[in-house]
C-alpha cells in the first residue's frame, strides 16, 4: 500500500488529523482514549521492543526471519499511531461506551488523514495484546491498544473488499 519513500503528514497535518481525531462523543468529558505517534527513528525503535516481545512470548522459536518483519512492523508506513483505550471509573458511562468512543477517535483519524489525501490502514495485530508491548509503550493497567492507524502516501489504492448485502445487517422495526 505504502512505498518505500512514501511521505507522511507535515507536522501542521497532524495536528490537525488528531485535533479531528480527537471530536468524537465522549459521555462525561473523560476522554478515553489517547494516541502514540510513531515518527522517524521511534518506528525503528518500536520495532525493537516488538522482536524482544516476540522472542519472548512466542511459544516456538520465532525464525530470523519472523524477528526480522517484527523490526520492520511501523517501518511499512511514514507514520503509525497508536490509539489507546482508556477505561475510566465513573458512574453512568459503562465500559461500552468509553471503547465506542475510542473506535470514533480511531475512525476519524483515518477520515481526516483520507481527507488530506493519504492512505491509511488499521490494523490491530499481535502486538496490541503482547504484555511486553504494552509496558514497552507505557500503557497503564486501565489501557489497551485499539489498534495502529498507519498513515502515508499511496502508491496505489487497495481494493474495496466485499460487504454485506444491506438485507442481511438491516431490519426495520414496528411496534
Amino acid at each position: 500500500m505504502f512505498s518505500a519513500d512514501s511521505k507522511g503528514p507535515t507536522a501542521d497535518e497532524l495536528n490537525q488529523i488528531l485535533s479531528i481525531a480527537a471530536r468524537v462523543p465522549d459521555h462525561k468529558k473523560l476522554n478515553p482514549w489517547r494516541f502514540i505517534v510513531f515518527s522517524g527513528k521511534a518506528r525503528a525503535d518500536a520495532g525493537d521492543l516488538f522482536a524482544r516481545a516476540c522472542a519472548a512470548e512466542d511459544l516456538q522459536e520465532p525464525s530470523g526471519v519472523r524477528l526480522q518483519t517484527e523490526r520492520e512492523r511501523f517501518l511499512r508506513a511514514p507514520l503509525v499511531i497508536a490509539v489507546v483505550n482508556r477505561l475510566i471509573e465513573k458512574p453512568g458511562v459503562p465500559e461500552l461506551e468509553q471503547t465506542l468512543s475510542t473506535g470514533a477517535a480511531a475512525f476519524n483519524l483515518c477520515l481526516a488523514a483520507n481527507a488530506l489525501g493519504y492512505g491509511t490502514c488499521w490494523i490491530t495485530e499481535w502486538i496490541a495484546f503482547s504484555p511486553i508491548v504494552k509496558d514497552g509503550l507505557g500503557l497503564d493497567a486501565n489501557e489497551r491498544i485499539a489498534g495502529f492507524v498507519y498513515i502515508g502516501e499511496v502508491d496505489e489504492r487497495q481494493d474495496d473488499r466485499p460487504r454485506p448485502d444491506l438485507n442481511d445487517v438491516v431490519s426495520h422495526w414496528q411496534a
